[in-house]
């Protein structure tokens, strides 16, 4: 089994509800044991700023799914919960990153193992720091308390 840290955000309609189904709906696949949820945040958009504020958390699950095939799972989830991609960084019923998967690192065009933004995303490290303060980045070396000093936390809010 490994551990992966999962980020999930919602900036369209019942941002929480979105949130809630897209952990339940994680919880209940047979190879992944959800083991902690941060706190919500509510936070300001990110990269495509013109939207409206989004609802995120992280999550630590245990899973014997490839990375590939939890990147799959979890684009199915935000398929049933009406994810549609119109634009890069737009508004979203539900969003599933992997952050981490173990200290996997891979860099292909469909997937990206640790997430190449992490260390710039306060809505990222502030619910991560909540779960797993001590966790090494496995390319930075650093940890999640270490990086998240190095960022603006001021637009990210508990919810």
């Amino acid at each position: 089994m490994t551990l992966v840290y999962l980020s999930l955000g919602s900036n369209i309609g019942e941002r929480q509800t979105y949130l809630q189904r897209a952990l339940e709906e994680l919880a209940h696949l047979s190879h992944i044991t959800l083991q902690a949820v941060s706190p919500i945040y509510e936070t300001v958009a990110w990269g495509k700023t013109d939207q409206a504020d989004f609802l995120n958390i992280v999550c630590q699950l245990e899973t014997d799914l490839s990375p590939y095939d939890l990147l799959e799972a979890c684009q199915k989830i935000e398929k049933h919960l009406n994810r549609v991609r119109h634009e890069h960084w737009g508004p979203r019923t539900i969003d599933i990153d992997i952050l981490f998967y173990g200290n996997t690192i891979i860099k292909e065009d469909n997937l990206k193992i640790p997430h190449p933004y992490l260390q710039n995303r306060a809505f990222v490290l502030v619910p991560l720091n909540d779960i797993a303060s001590e966790l090494v980045h496995p390319v930075l070396k650093e940890t999640v308390a270490v990086l998240l000093e190095k960022v603006d936390k001021s637009g990210v809010k508990i919810w």
